[in-house]
C-alpha cells in the first residue's frame, strides 16, 4: 500500500539534522527538527504547517530564520513545538529584528509555539506579525499519553529525553491506508474522483453508517447525490498506516533507551543518530550522543521495520558506509567479528 506520509533528510546523515516530511494528495507539509534548511525551496518552505523541534542547539534551530525570511510576507499560520524554554529561544530570534512598518501591510504571519515539559506539560504563546510579534499567551494543558498532535492525516507522540538538557523524540502516525477498489465502484456505478477523499476522511473520524457522503465527479458538478457510508464501505480497504520514529542528540542511558523504544515501538521507519561509532563510546558518553552501535541496539529492541541512522559526526566525513554498517550489524544482532579501528 503506498504510504501517505514521505520523509527526506534535508542535509543527508552528516549535515544539520532536518526531516521533511511531505504528506501525498495534499499541498502540506511536516518538519523535524531545524537545522540549516536552505536546500528546501521556498515552495517546499510554504508548505509546511507543523515543526518539532528536538532541542534548541544550533544546527537544530539554525534554520528558524530561513524559514521566516520566506514566510514575512504571506498570509500563513506555523505550529511550533519544542522542550522546555523553547517558547524564549523563538521569542528571542523574532525580537532580534525591527517590525517598525508591520502595520502596513496586509498580511500576517503567525506562530503558535508550544513548549512541553519533562512532565508533560505545556505553555502555548502566538506571535503575530502585524503586532511586531510581540508574545500573547493563550494558555497552559498537559499532553495526554504523549500525543502531541491529531489530525485527520497523521498524529504525532513525543517523549522528553535526557541530553545534559531536555531533547524531544518524536513519532509520527497515518492513522490507516486506503485502497479503493475501482471494481467496486464500477459495480455501485459510481465515478473516482475527489470525493473519495471525503469517504477516506469519513471513515478515519469513525463516522457512523448514516453519515452522508457527498458523490461527485472530478469533470462535473452534475448528477452530485449523497449515499450513506455504510453503503460505500466495501469500495475501499483499511490497513494500518505507516509509522516514522524520529531520535536524536540523546545521552545513552537505562531511561532513555526505555523511553526511545516505548514511543518508536513497531515503527515502519526510524530516524535515529549514530554520531559515534562503536569505538568512539567514551566520546559519545561524554557528549550525551548515541554510537552507531548503541543506535542499532534500541532499533532492534523496539522491533522496527527498518532504520536510518544519520546525524554522524563530521569526524567520519566519507566513512557513512562504515557507520551505516555498524548500525545494521547491531541491528541485526550480529556479534563483533573483529577488532574496531
Amino acid at each position: 500500500m503506498r504510504p501517505l506520509l514521505h520523509p527526506m533528510l534535508i542535509n543527508g546523515r552528516t549535515g544539520d539534522p532536518a526531516l521533511y516530511i511531505e504528506t501525498l494528495f495534499e499541498q502540506r507539509a511536516i518538519l523535524f527538527d531545524l537545522g540549516d534548511i536552505t536546500a528546501l525551496s521556498p515552495r517546499k518552505i510554504r508548505r509546511l504547517e507543523h515543526v518539532f523541534v528536538s532541542h534548541a542547539h544550533i544546527d537544530h534551530f539554525f534554520g528558524f530564520d530561513r524559514l521566516l525570511r520566506v514566510l514575512v510576507g504571506r498570509d500563513k499560520q506555523i505550529h511550533l513545538y519544542g522542550p522546555d524554554g523553547f517558547v524564549n529561544h523563538v521569542h528571542h530570534k523574532l525580537q532580534a529584528y525591527l517590525w517598525n512598518l508591520v502595520d502596513r501591510g496586509l498580511r500576517d504571519l503567525i506562530f503558535v509555539v508550544t513548549e512541553i515539559d519533562s512532565s508533560l506539560a505545556t505553555q502555548t504563546v502566538r506571535f503575530r506579525l502585524k503586532t511586531a510579534f510581540a508574545a500573547d499567551a493563550i494558555g497552559a494543558g498537559r499532553i495526554d499519553e504523549g500525543i502531541v498532535v491529531t489530525d485527520p492525516t497523521f498524529r504525532v507522540s513525543t517523549a522528553v529525553l535526557e541530553h545534559h538538557t531536555p531533547c524531544l523524540g518524536f513519532a509520527i502516525e497515518e492513522p490507516a491506508h486506503f485502497n479503493i477498489w475501482k471494481t467496486r465502484l464500477a459495480e455501485l456505478g459510481l465515478p473516482v474522483g475527489p470525493w473519495l477523499r471525503d469517504l477516506k476522511r469519513a471513515v478515519i473520524e469513525n463516522r457512523p453508517d448514516d453519515f452522508p457522503v457527498r458523490i461527485s465527479s472530478s469533470m462535473t458538478s452534475s448528477n452530485e447525490h449523497d449515499m450513506p457510508l455504510g453503503k460505500l464501505r466495501d469500495v475501499l480497504t483499511v490497513t494500518p498506516g505507516q509509522k516514522i520514529g524520529y531520535v536524536t542528540d540523546v545521552a545513552d542511558t537505562a531511561d532513555n533507551r526505555k523511553a526511545i523504544v516505548e514511543l518508536v515501538k513497531s515503527a515502519d521507519l526510524l530516524f535515529i543518530e549514530a554520531a559515534f561509532a562503536r569505538a568512539d563510546v567514551a566520546l559519545a558518553t561524554e557528549r550525551a550522543h548515541l554510537t552507531t552501535e548503541a543506535a542499532g541496539q534500541i532499533a532492534r529492541q523496539a522491533g522496527v521495520r527498518r532504520v536510518e541512522p544519520f546525524h554522524f559526526s563530521t569526524r567520519y566525513t566519507g566513512e557513512d558506509e562504515r557507520m551505516r554498517n555498524e548500525v545494521m550489524a547491531a541491528f541485526a544482532g550480529q556479534p563483533r567479528m573483529k577488532k574496531d579501528p
